[in-house]
């Protein structure tokens, strides 16, 4: 993968993500290529540790959405701008917007050939966004980012968020179910968000 598609890639991470791939990265010793592409910061491996999958967990993670990414790039760059890729134990999220069925029926199907996939969660929109679309988008995923990392209730590095026409997409897992009502309500209280779309799993044994 190209270092300009790598730092696209990693630039798509909220802040918490783009420090914990950085973390990853220096951990397995990653120094050329993509690492090349993206280090920077003082990130700590411990941060991994503090996410329900821990370091191993994460790390599969990533290499599965690095081996998606690395198809999206080799079908075009309409499908590697086009789409969003998340990970969360197995599960790839996708996101976005293509411009036709067949490009995303393309897209599902690379992701379900991809090592380390379990399930696939197409969320992969028709048609196209604009530059105040897309604008629009980064602010309410920072907003949202930022509401659950303040809040003192909410673990906010086990989320993963993504916006795309004004729909929040969320994937990772909650401590509990009370926990994720409160994602859910600070999404709720963002300007210009149209619809909530839920894939966090309630952590196991939880009450």
């Amino acid at each position: 993968m190209t270092d300009v598609a790598c730092f696209n890639s990693f630039r798509r991470l909220s802040p918490v993500h783009q420090a914990l791939a950085t973390a990853l990265l220096i951990s397995m010793g990653a120094l050329g290529g993509c690492a090349g592409a993206v280090i920077g910061g003082g990130a700590a491996v411990g941060t991994a540790a503090y996410q329900e999958r821990g370091i191993q967990g994460v790390a599969r993670d990533m290499a599965t959405a690095t081996r998606m990414r690395t198809k999206l790039l080799d079908a075009g760059e309409g499908y590697v701008t086009g789409i969003g890729v998340e990970v969360f134990e197995g599960r790839i999220l996708l996101t976005g917007a293509l411009l036709s069925e067949d490009m995303r029926a393309q897209a599902v199907s690379m992701a379900w050939k991809t090592d380390g996939v379990k399930d696939v969660l197409n969320e992969i929109q028709i048609g196209n966004s604009s530059l105040r679309d897309l604008a629009t988008d980064s602010w309410i995923t920072t907003q949202l980012q930022s509401k659950i990392t303040l809040d003192k209730n909410i673990l906010a590095i086990n989320y993963f968020i993504e916006t795309v026409n004004a729909t929040i997409y969320l994937i990772g897992v909650a401590q509990h179910q009370q926990e994720l009502k409160r994602v859910i309500a600070h999404a709720k209280n963002i300007n210009y968000v149209k619809q909530i779309i839920n894939h966090v799993r309630i952590k196991k044994g939880a009450s």
